[in-house]
């Protein structure tokens, strides 16, 4: 019997800065697309058969809980939430930052501790929020995006 996983992008959609980035690999190599959203933020049908929206109840982490509750070992998930990438991790191997950077077992703990230090510098009313996405980042995110995505291909055959 043919136990292949089809691996998907699961898309944290609200704060996204590369959606047409991730289409772009998605029709490449096959992958279906799924944007997660709370609808607080209006998100456009991607128009294309391979990808969907799907809007959850709103509220905090509703879309943080369906993305984590449907993440399986061959899908990428694709998110800046540093709290749900650590979620992700403990059910797949393929996690990315909209900037690129992967998040793995090794580094998750301390960016949730440098999140938390982050945090605290911010109530006391010191540090500011990230910089905006640059042309850079974007390279770096379709290079990486397109390396854990053929990962994700070979861990679903098996190979």
């Amino acid at each position: 019997m043919d136990q292949t996983i089809t691996p998907r992008f699961l898309v944290d959609a609200d704060a996204c800065p590369v959606r047409e980035e991730i289409l772009r690999v998605a029709g490449r190599l096959g992958f279906e697309v799924i944007y997660v959203t709370n609808g607080a933020r209006p998100i456009r049908p991607p128009g294309v058969p391979f990808a969907r929206v799907v809007i959850v109840a709103e509220g905090a982490d509703k879309a943080d809980d369906w993305i984590a509750e449907q993440a399986t070992a061959a899908d990428v998930c694709l998110t800046n939430d540093i709290p749900l990438a650590a979620r992700c991790l403990e059910k797949t191997g393929f996690v990315l930052s909209f900037k690129g950077h992967p998040w793995t077992p090794n580094n998750i703990g301390s960016a949730l501790a440098g999140r938390e230090i982050a945090r605290h510098l911010r109530e006391l009313g010191m540090g500011g929020g990230p910089p905006p996405l640059a042309q850079a980042d974007r390279s770096r995110f379709l290079n990486a995006l397109d390396a854990m995505a053929q990962a994700a291909l070979r861990k679903a055959r098996g190979a």
